[in-house]
């Protein structure tokens, strides 16, 4: 079975189960070669502190089948960050599938390589996604042509399935699934903004309120709107 190269993108301030949920499904599955990629090989750290340390760095990473972007707060400064749109670019002209988890999106839309696209990206940043004339559909995961993307963080597991089962078909997808022991039975249903209470949505809109205001006024830059 042929490998699909698959680099994982890396910047400060991700939110590591965007990368490390599908990490975990990709390095079980026969069909993918993880490449762990950041802007140099020195370490990053993660939301909350952690620090990973890639693999490759943008001037030694070897091009790629599939590209993968997580999202995290430090998705914010990437949105005007021209080095990372050009590693992006880069391996999108010659990468046959362009992937993000969360608002990782975010990033793929600020490079330009989600124009004419469906995707997907965390709930409370759909709106976000939408004003770069990208539409945004809230669903677990969407997959068009090219461009495969997740919701919001704990669906970069669900991504990594379907992306499995895409490369590598439906069984290997299946197993991987056993060996992780996917078989999710949330202790509440307050998942999502239709089925949190409302008191609980209002304290999720007030906590991302700063960050959700911080990346409107750097869209309504980057897009001129």
């Amino acid at each position: 079975m042929k490998k699909f190269k698959i680099g994982m993108l890396l910047f400060p301030d991700l939110t590591i189960l965007d990368l490390t949920g599908p990490y975990d499904v990709f390095i079980r599955a026969a069909c993918f070669e993880v490449y762990i990629v950041a802007e140099n090989i020195r370490s990053v750290k993660a939301e909350g502190g952690l620090s990973i340390k890639a693999d490759y760095s943008f001037d030694d990473c070897p091009l790629v089948d599939i590209l993968f972007v997580p999202g995290g707060k430090g998705i914010t400064p990437l949105l005007t960050n021209k080095t990372y749109h050009a590693f992006l670019q880069k391996q999108a002209a010659s990468a046959q599938y362009i992937t993000a988890v969360c608002t990782g999106s975010l990033l793929l839309a600020a490079s330009g390589l989600l124009k004419g696209y469906k995707a997907t990206t965390h709930w409370r940043s759909l709106e976000l996604l939408r004003m770069f004339g990208v539409e945004a559909i809230e669903k677990r995961v969407v997959m068009d042509r090219t461009r495969i993307t997740g919701g919001g963080i704990s669906a970069g597991i669900d991504f990594g399935l379907s992306l499995t089962a895409l490369i590598g078909g439906k069984d290997i997808a299946k197993l991987v699934q056993l060996l992780l022991e996917y078989n999710p039975e949330p202790p509440f249903e307050s998942g999502l903004p239709k089925t949190a209470e409302p008191y609980i949505l209002e304290m999720a809109m007030k906590i991302t309120q700063p960050l959700f205001d911080s990346r409107i006024e750097i869209i309504q830059q980057i897009t001129n709107t």
